[in-house]
C-alpha cells in the first residue's frame, strides 16, 4: 500500500521504496549507527549495506489509516549504549520521515543485526 498526501492542488502518492530510502538515510546519520543491514535468511549472516542500498535494510508498511510502520535493521558501533542509540534512532527517523512525507509514523521497530568496531 502507498502513502497518500493531499495538497491544495491534488494528491501525492509515496511508494514504500521512497519512504524506505529516506528512512534509511535518516538512520545512518544517527550517532552510533554504522549502517543498515540485510540478513541472509539462508545463512543467518548480516551484511552491511552501501549507501545505494539503504532501503534494503528498511521495511515500510502503510496501513489503511495512512500511518507508517517502519522496521529498521541496523549495525551499531562497538562500545555505545545500544538502548540509547536505538531511542535516538527512533526519535530522529520518526521526526524526519514525518516532516518529509507529511504522514504519521505509527511505530518503529529496530533490529540490531550486528556490532562493528569503528575507527
Amino acid at each position: 500500500m502507498k502513502g497518500y498526501v493531499n495538497t491544495d492542488i491534488g494528491e501525492v502518492a509515496l511508494t514504500n521504496d521512497v519512504i524506505a530510502n529516506y528512512a534509511g538515510s535518516a538512520a545512518v546519520e544517527c550517532f552510533g549507527i554504522v549502517g543498515m543491514a540485510i540478513v541472509s535468511v539462508k545463512d543467518g549472516i548480516s551484511t552491511l549495506l552501501g549507501r545505494e542500498n539503504l532501503r534494503k535494510g528498511v521495511e515500510i508498511a502503510v496501513d489503511s489509516k495512512n500511518e507508517i510502520r517502519v522496521r529498521l535493521h541496523v549495525i551499531v558501533a562497538y562500545g555505545v549504549n545500544i538502548s540509547t542509540v536505538c531511542n535516538n534512532l527512533i526519535e530522529n527517523v520518526t521526526y524526519k520521515v514525518e516532516e518529509y512525507t507529511g504522514l504519521k509514523v505509527k511505530k518503529i521497530a529496530v533490529y540490531v543485526e550486528g556490532v562493528r568496531v569503528t575507527e
